[in-house]
């Protein structure tokens, strides 16, 4: 049993190192979104390894570990996706697509600024986008929910830069 726990350790580092292109992606996120021991993370995921030999040569399939970071952030009034948020979003393709009986809810939300029908709208947007996403990685469209809460759920308490960038978002809920 150790040498399996050994194998999936090394497999996921390599995953990690693969996808990553060696980079680590820096993290704005709070303490609850990086690693246990409040490092910042890599972009989690890769699409998996097929089967390591176990004795008696059966070859087991291995799924792609849950991403750790689950909230794609945004710009200001955008729901365009920059390059940190497309590692995270295909870290979560990788996993969707690894697991196929999984499905996910993308919660879009927006900052204070604007009014109620346009947060509404914007979070909507946001949703729509991340999905499109997904969708383009593979995952099925039918295991894809989209709601916009707007402005009604913040994540951070504030009216400053720092609180209104945490609040622009899509949460993944699985």
């Amino acid at each position: 049993m150790k040498n399996v726990r050994y194998v999936m350790v090394i497999l996921f580092t390599l995953s990690l190192a693969a996808c990553g292109g060696g980079a680590a992606v820096k993290s704005e996120a709070p303490a609850d979104e990086q690693g246990a021991a409040g490092v910042e993370t890599g972009a989690a995921g890769g699409a998996g390894a097929e089967g390591e030999a176990l004795g008696g040569g059966t070859q087991v399939a291995m799924a792609a570990p849950r991403p750790e970071k689950m909230r794609v952030l945004f710009e200001f009034d955008s729901s365009a996706i920059d390059s940190e948020s497309r590692a995270i979003i295909e870290a979560h393709a990788a996993y969707l697509v690894a697991n196929p009986n999984v499905m996910v809810t993308l919660q879009g939300h927006a900052d204070e600024r604007g009014t109620r029908e346009y947060n509404l709208a914007l979070g909507e947007r946001r949703g729509v986008s991340v999905e499109r996403m997904l969708r383009v990685l593979g995952v099925s469209s039918e295991r894809l929910t989209t709601i916009s809460y707007g402005e009604e759920n913040p994540m951070a308490l504030g009216h400053n830069e720092t609180a209104w960038r945490l609040n622009r978002r899509v949460e993944l809920a699985y």
